[in-house]
């Protein structure tokens, strides 16, 4: 079991644990009074494991989806907490991907102005970005994650056992997240360890690996950087454009994953990189066929130009312009502060 630190202001704020097994998560939880234990319907073997193991004093089960990822469903679960009698003392244990995540801790941040939370993360793009962090939030007049806050959960508890199940659509959303925080930190050549693992069939004792050391990198980052003043901006590699998509793409109709749109985003964000004379020719094009390769898509399903107005009411933008993440090379990455408009006239 390997341990990974989130450090703020000199003391650990929040722990997350990588493990071969769930029957290491028991002793975590045997650390509080009382565990209420919410869990995505459809990783409902995971949650009664937990709970043989633990017995939880509450359980509730979610149909976890962006449509469901709204205040309607954070009070929801604030009304089961306050019925269930969980007060300051326990824990609020969610078992899921980031949408389960994000609604139980954003739910915990605000019941009685805030109670202890912790994640089981059932997704690879949780495991490695979503339920590390302390982001928390849910969707609002059809803008991703426009409400939320920032509070680190107690631990996140990692274990790719979990993913066994994961459809396969959903594990290569997760490597879109898994690629990009490797083109953040190229520690160790992690991208092209990651590459390769996702081009050939998954091997596990590789794939916890590049987890925890994709939590190791989010880590230290949030460590530096907890309210995404400057550092943390980084993480936001190919988001602004994929947060557009994603837009887009309900307002179409289109069935398109946060991952998928994170894996066309960082594809766009490369090529902008390029236009703005930051990358070198020919990044972009090596990225897409790595994504090919991995089974990622590559096809940009909107004009850019038609993105331009969802972008700029991007969370992230300050005013007309946008602090944009772009690449200078695999494991360096720099911030632009562009406007939209700006950005989606290079890309044509």
């Amino acid at each position: 079991m390997e341990e990974i630190r989130v450090v703020i202001g000199g003391r650990t704020a929040s722990r997350v644990i990588s493990a071969d097994s769930l029957q290491a998560l028991t002793p975590l939880l045997e650390a509080y009074p009382k565990v209420f234990l919410v869990y995505d319907r459809n990783v409902a073997w995971v949650a009664q494991e937990i709970a043989a193991a633990c017995p939880p004093a509450g359980m509730k089960v979610l149909d976890a989806s962006e449509k469901a990822k709204d205040m309607a469903t954070v009070l929801d679960l604030c009304s089961w907490l306050l019925e269930a009698g969980a007060d300051r003392s326990s824990l609020l244990l969610a078992v899921g991907g980031g949408i389960t995540t994000d609604l139980a801790g954003f739910a915990a941040c605000i019941y009685r102005r805030g109670i202890r939370f912790a994640f089981v993360p059932t997704t690879l793009l949780a495991q490695v970005d979503a339920a590390i962090g302390g982001k928390t939030g849910v969707n609002f007049l059809d803008f991703k994650n426009m409400l939320g806050v920032i509070r680190q959960p107690e631990f996140t508890f990692e274990c790719a056992q979990v993913l066994r199940t994961l459809p396969r659509r959903d594990f290569l959303s997760g490597a879109a997240e898994l690629l990009k925080t490797f083109l953040i930190d190229n520690t160790g050549n992690a991208y092209e360890k990651a590459v390769a693992l996702l081009s050939a069939p998954a091997d596990s004792a590789t794939l916890q690996t590049l987890i925890a050391a994709a939590a190791k990198v989010k880590a230290g980052i949030v460590s530096r950087d907890e309210q995404e003043r400057g550092e943390r901006r980084c993480l936001n590699l190919g988001h602004t454009f994929a947060h557009a998509i994603e837009h887009e793409a309900r307002q179409a109709g289109l069935d398109v994953t946060h991952g998928e749109a994170v894996a066309v985003g960082i594809l766009l964000a490369a090529r902008l990189s390029e236009a703005m004379g930051l990358a070198p020719k020919g990044l972009a094009a090596r990225l897409e066929a790595d994504w090919t390769a991995c089974g990622l898509p590559t096809g940009v399903p909107f004009d850019p130009a038609t993105l331009t107005a969802a972008m700029t009411k991007d969370k992230k933008a300050e005013g007309d312009t946008i602090h944009f993440v772009l690449l200078s090379s695999i494991g360096q990455v720099e911030i632009r502060k562009i406007s939209a408009a700006e950005a989606t006239a290079l890309l044509i």
